[in-house]
């Protein structure tokens, strides 16, 4: 298999989902236009692995993401379901009636100041109406809009207060058969809403839906080569963690051997006031975790809250950031960030880890559910080496948890995989002048690779750790939120002083572990689960889940929790 793509598939089901594929999407989009520009840099990730070539009804080439999106009635906003690619107003369907005709049209909403903008600098709209993408130098794929971002014109970062949907700051092009829209449910309104686990899995029972999906599961996979696997992205507090359920069962079914990812995603913070909503939150959660990991290869709760329970807790920090949590289009844009970086083992033009050997290690004696934290940005600062950078942790977790299950401080690692991108060759290994001692082992290591391995191993001794070392950073440009600190430079290092230019890449530190925090968290969402009333909750009951699933689920939690409670490699 040496040179081939190893084909993924995303499914993004849910809202907040649908915004962190478009940060997600963006950014990959940002890195293509980079390695066309940019020959120096190493390509190390392979775009095939996300994207498809394919051609519209004029012969323009195309490279769009192999992505399923479904969200409700109301979250397109100026967006076309059918996306502006493949469109062509001269293709008009016969019609058959010679009688009277009357056409009622819908107003389009017209698209916000940001992505006219965004558009007039990727390509133009011809004559004929068909949209004329500016091709990459190598002739493949989407424009970028990167290049023309040195320095960001005003005019290219979205007012916050444009940001809407997830659809209001999407740039890249999708294909036709990408977008689901689910007509049954609204996206706004207090009516017809999507928010119970047993809605989602009716949907899925629904022929029109069911049937819907595996057509365009079918016209995706069929054109793989090799299809290592899928990556769904998957709301798991309202109906979409119960459709996200019914979803991996089918992959389970229809694609067994295939690798199947599941990130949980949990928009916060949440409140108090809101009791219906919270305790929906809940059950929502709890019933997606359990049956989505019973069809997974893995799965991860990823959020900026402090807790999965009922009880609101502080959202994460991060030190060179001044994001607000309450936005969707800040904190999605993390979640992404750590997305990106997270799923590199597989995502490699080197590498031979697939999905499923990734899962492999992180999963056994049952381990399904893993956490996940992130460095964003990895605090590297100009003149220092990477040992210089870890040398300065000590024995302190580097990373920030993402996974809403409490701070990892005096639990037991069983399995990681870490992920550090954007330190360049100059930085990996410490300078040392000839006839100079070490100030430590690390500086003593010959290979960048060598230094993270070893670190690993000096924090969580004895654990099973597999890292990779990328020179390529993540790109943050436009629509990217700009909610950096003052002392970060344009590449995302740490300056002593503020800084008033605009920062386009940031390195990043992730890791994906599977630990004996999750016996803590998964017993504690079981407790608070058993000690509810649900006959207070009737709505919700006869949305199609029953008393028995609830106790189910109580038990399934408790049985999952177990599998994390023994073990050795202590966290600090």
């Amino acid at each position: 298999m040496a040179g081939a793509a190893r084909e993924v598939l995303t499914l993004q089901l849910g809202h907040f989902a649908g915004f962190v594929g478009a940060h997600w999407w963006n950014q990959q989009d940002a890195a293509l236009g980079r390695l066309a520009g940019d020959k120096e840099l190493p390509g190390e990730l392979c775009p095939d692995v996300l994207y498809r070539a394919g051609q519209t009804l004029q012969g323009q080439e195309t490279y769009t993401p192999r992505l399923i999106l479904m969200d409700l009635k109301g979250s397109l906003s100026s967006l076309k379901q059918e996306g502006g690619l493949y469109q062509d107003k001269h293709l008009d369907a016969a019609i058959a009636w010679q009688g009277k005709l009357t056409t009622h049209k819908e107003e389009l909403q017209a698209k916000n100041p940001f992505l006219q903008n965004l558009l007039s600098a990727e390509g133009v709209m011809s004559s004929d109406g068909v949209w004329r993408v500016q091709a990459f130098p190598n002739g493949k794929g989407l424009p970028s809009f990167t290049k023309a971002f040195s320095p960001t014109p005003k005019s290219l970062i979205p007012p916050e207060g444009s940001i809407k949907v997830w659809s209001d700051f999407i740039h890249v092009q999708l294909h036709p058969r990408s977008i689901c829209i689910i007509q049954k449910y609204n996206h706004d309104g207090e009516a017809g809403r999507l928010e119970g686990f047993g809605q989602g899995e009716s949907l899925l029972r629904d022929p029109t839906y069911l049937e819907e999906l595996e057509d365009r599961l079918h016209f995706y996979v069929e054109e793989c080569d090799y299809l290592q696997g899928f990556q769904v992205l998957c709301d798991l507090h309202d109906g979409f963690s119960g459709l996200g359920a019914k979803a991996t069962e089918l992959l389970q079914d229809e694609y067994a051997g295939r690798g199947i990812l599941t990130w949980g995603l949990l928009p916060g913070p949440y409140t108090l006031g809101e009791p219906q909503k919270n305790f929906y939150r809940l059950f929502n959660t709890a019933l997606g975790l359990v049956n989505i990991a019973a069809h997974s290869s893995l799965v991860c709760p990823l959020s900026l809250g402090g807790g999965l329970g009922l009880r609101p807790e502080p959202p994460v920090t991060f030190p060179h950031l001044r994001y607000d949590v309450t936005l969707p289009y800040h904190s999605s844009a993390l979640l992404a960030t750590a997305l990106d970086t997270i799923t590199v083992p597989y995502r490699l033009c080197s590498s031979q880890i697939s999905m499923v050997h990734l899962a492999d290690m992180l999963s056994f004696s049952g381990r399904k559910v893993v956490t996940a934290g992130a460095s964003i940005p990895f605090p590297v600062a100009p003149g220092h080496s990477l040992p210089d950078t870890l040398a300065q942790f000590g024995g302190i977790i580097p990373w920030t948890p993402l996974s809403a299950c409490g701070e990892p401080s005096g639990t037991r690692c069983y399995a990681q995989s870490v992920v550090l991108r954007g330190v360049d060759k100059t930085r990996q290994i410490s300078q040392l002048s000839p006839g100079t001692s070490p100030s430590s082992p690390l500086h003593a290591c010959t290979s960048g690779e060598e230094v993270l391995a070893q670190y690993l191993q000096q924090l969580q001794p004895g654990v099973l750790s597999s890292s990779q070392l990328l020179q390529s950073p993540c790109r943050v440009v436009p629509p990217y939120p700009r909610f950096f600190s003052s002392r970060l430079n344009q590449q995302g290092l740490i300056l002593d002083s503020t800084h008033n230019g605009t920062v386009e890449t940031i390195p990043v530190l992730t890791t994906l572990c599977s630990s004996s925090l999750l016996h803590r968290a998964l017993s504690r969402l079981a407790g608070e689960l058993a000690n509810l009333d649900l006959r207070r909750w009737a709505s919700f009951l006869a949305a199609g889940v029953e008393q028995d699933d609830m106790e189910e689920t109580i038990q399934e939690l408790h049985n999952l929790a177990q599998c994390y409670k023994n073990g050795d490699s202590l966290i600090n």
